[in-house]
């Protein structure tokens, strides 16, 4: 049997890019930090990233059928671990300055660029759902480092 911790050990040594998901489901508008997200296809643009099936994010995002995904910079680890912590919903975007993606979904403004995109498929995969997303919008914004996460800590790339 492979200990979990000893994956955990592991794979928090190689770095991971740290993106903040979106959704507004209605009149709820809900964010998640999330270290997973990557590029499946290009033609058609397809990007996916874990949820647990635990997280509030997980049934908003079936339900707003598409999402808003914040590719942060360095500098911006603030935001990380604000939308990390499970802030309840009355406090979540007190003092976070967004933009309002074409879908409804908050961009957070400052972010390396945006990815509006719509729900394809979803997999089981353990404790966590991998929702695959079809690329619908596209737009960069700041020229800078990427926001990078290893061994618990933020860091540029």
């Amino acid at each position: 049997m492979v200990d979990p911790d000893d994956v955990r050990a592991l794979l928090s040594r190689y770095p991971t890019g740290v993106c903040v998901v979106t959704v507004d489901a209605g009149a709820q508008k809900l964010g998640l930090t999330v270290g997973t997200l990557v590029s499946l296809s290009l033609d058609p643009p397809l990007v996916g990233f874990g949820v647990s099936r635990e997280a509030a994010m997980h049934e908003l995002l079936r339900e707003a059928g598409g999402c808003a995904i914040s590719l942060l910079a360095a500098g911006q680890d603030w935001l990380a671990q604000h939308f990390a912590l499970g802030v309840p919903p009355i406090a979540m975007w007190h003092g976070i300055a967004t933009e309002e993606g074409a879908s409804g979904a908050p961009l957070l403004v400052g972010a390396l660029g945006w990815l509006e995109c719509s729900l394809r498929e979803e997999v089981t995969a353990g404790t966590h759902t991998f929702f695959v997303c079809d690329v619908r919008r596209v737009e960069l914004g700041e020229d800078a480092p990427a926001l990078v996460r290893a061994r618990g800590q933020y860091g540029a790339a």
